[in-house]
């Protein structure tokens, strides 16, 4: 057998030859990062990504973890919009990851899903396609949505890709456009609505909570009403959560509590002005105000900090017209468009959430700067092109002195030879962590003190030096880090509210380390992972 092995040739022999000990393997994740240098587009890098999630998931994963900065926009927002409005040209059928309910599957829902081979999911991710970013009605178009955002739970997070499960309400679209594309894949026929629609949705909500009992469901892209209607409906039932109402909420309060580091105004003494009141902005709200209730005030006095502009100016107790989520919000006194409203109110903050770009204009941002020393400018509204400001824009009117902050992500400014970044209000600075530690504590439901905990863990990491480039949120390569932590401090909230069903041990930083899931982890070590996990739990 020797000398037979001795007549073979090198290349054969390094087949059957073991490499030395000392000689690490080549880093493949150059390797993928080089190829999506080749590529020629956005969108074919994220196919590519797409198509390597699947062929190497570990590989995926060690990519993403290496260089978040740059992966993440090409699996999630900005990129993701334009993969949805193309999705039916993109994706042959059976390269659909989603779950599509219908209305057809009506009392079979929980048949269909008993019938997936994942029997342990941990997180869900549900859309209707309704409200995908700032593009409107996509209908099942929006599915891509679903993917990218539980990617970011496994990235980020550390849930086990095969404890994710994607889902697509398709109940139909109002865009026409669609509905005539001959190659739209989803259901061709207007929207499903009122009892119908909530009878479909509660049979959905009630087989996720009989059949994965310990998962955290997440409701991504809805409509407004339908956002709240299923918020209000489903969140004592089941850890749940709106991660557009309730997750955007954290992020910017995060933000709000770095910024006053840097201001000197304290954050309950803050008036904040948003441009847009929709479901993102309100939800915003209703997480501030209980924020500032926890500072001491009263709950007028909370309200009376937070103004709001739509389309037809000041949101007013005088309109007969409101919307029942923005009537908390209504202020007593004449009605105003939104430039008079800035005069008026003399705001800190400008929150955007208007889906609409440019609307931020120069005559805004000088007077922000004319009011404040440093002007806290949000400019939330995704993919970029809808951004209500560039970053570019919003410190050259503010004479770099604004404190901005976007949505989507925008590229370092230089201004009078200083390095400024923008920093991106990113839901998965929260959502990420926040899942991990209601799976961790199995919690009984989501808590608004949880995302409490949540944005001050994430204001927490922000440093001098974050805030001497006039940045609010710490940079991207820190958000693994950062949801660990945040991880930590929802299941002590869990604990504390009497919500976390699991018994935990003492050392959670080591048991987190056992029950996440690590792509740099050799699959030999399975087995020493279960064999840690018995022994903390002991």
């Amino acid at each position: 057998m020797k000398s037979l092995f001795n007549r073979l040739s090198a290349p054969v022999k390094r087949i059957f030859s073991k490499s030395p000990q000392n000689t690490p393997p080549p880093d493949q994740t150059e390797t993928v990062m080089a190829a999506l240098r080749g590529k020629d587009s956005d969108i074919e890098k994220h196919l590519y990504l797409a198509a390597l999630k699947k062929r190497d998931t570990a590989l995926f994963y060690r990519t993403f973890r290496k260089d978040p900065a740059a992966v993440m926009p090409l699996v999630y927002t900005p990129v993701i919009g334009a993969v949805c409005e193309k999705f039916s040209h993109l994706f042959p059928e059976p390269d659909r990851e989603a779950v599509r309910i219908t209305p057809a599957d009506k009392g079979k829902i929980r048949e269909k899903l008993a019938a997936l081979p994942q029997k342990d999911i941990r997180a869900i991710v549900v859309t209707d396609g309704e409200r995908i970013l700032g593009l409107g009605d996509l209908g099942a178009n929006g599915t891509p949505i679903t993917t990218g955002k539980l990617a970011l739970y496994t990235a980020l997070g550390g849930i086990a890709p095969e404890k994710t499960l994607p889902v697509m309400l398709d109940t139909g679209t109002e865009n026409k456009n669609l509905r005539d594309d001959p190659l739209y894949h989803g259901s061709r026929r207007e929207r499903l609505r009122g009892e119908e629609y909530t009878a479909l949705t509660d049979e959905f909500v009630t087989a996720v909570k009989e059949l994965y009992p310990k998962a955290v469901l997440q409701f991504e892209d809805f409509a407004t009403d339908n956002a709240y209607m299923l918020l209000d409906r489903h969140k004592d039932a089941l850890p749940c959560f709106n991660d557009d109402i309730q997750g955007t909420a954290a992020v910017v309060l995060a933000g709000l509590y770095a910024a006053a580091k840097e201001t000197g105004t304290d954050f309950k003494d803050m008036r904040i002005l948003f441009l847009g009141a929709g479901a993102a902005a309100t939800g915003i709200g209703d997480l501030l105000v209980t924020a500032l209730q926890r500072e001491g005030l009263s709950e007028d006095e909370a309200r009376s900090r937070l103004s709001f502009a739509d389309s037809k100016g000041l949101v007013t107790k005088n309109r007969r017209d409101l919307a029942a989520h923005k009537k908390p919000y209504a202020r007593g006194g004449k009605e105003m468009d939104f430039p008079e409203a800035l005069e008026d109110i003399r705001p800190h903050v400008l929150i955007g959430a208007t889906g609409k770009a440019g609307t931020f204009t120069k005559d805004t941002i000088e007077k922000m700067a004319e009011i404040n020393e440093k002007p806290v400018i949000f400019a939330l509204s995704n993919p970029t092109a809808n951004a209500e400001i560039t970053a570019k824009d919003a410190y050259r009117y503010s004479g770099g002195r604004a404190l901005f902050a976007s949505g989507s992500p925008f590229a370092p400014v230089d201004f009078e030879n200083k390095k400024l970044r923008p920093g991106q209000a990113n839901n998965a600075f929260i959502f990420p962590g926040l899942g991990l530690g209601v799976i961790a504590s199995e919690a009984k439901k989501v808590t608004d003190d949880m995302f409490l905990a949540a944005a001050k863990t994430l204001a927490d990491a922000v440093t001098k030096a974050d805030l001497a480039e006039s940045a609010i949120y710490p940079p991207q390569e820190k958000m693994h880090d950062i949801s660990r932590q945040i991880a930590k401090a929802v299941i002590k909230t869990a604990q504390n509210q009497n919500l976390a069903r699991a018994p935990l041990p003492r050392n959670i930083d080591k048991y987190l380390d056992a029950v996440a899931y690590d792509p740099f982890r050799p699959p030999e070590k399975t087995g020493t992972v279960k064999k840690l996990l018995r022994r903390l739990k002991r």
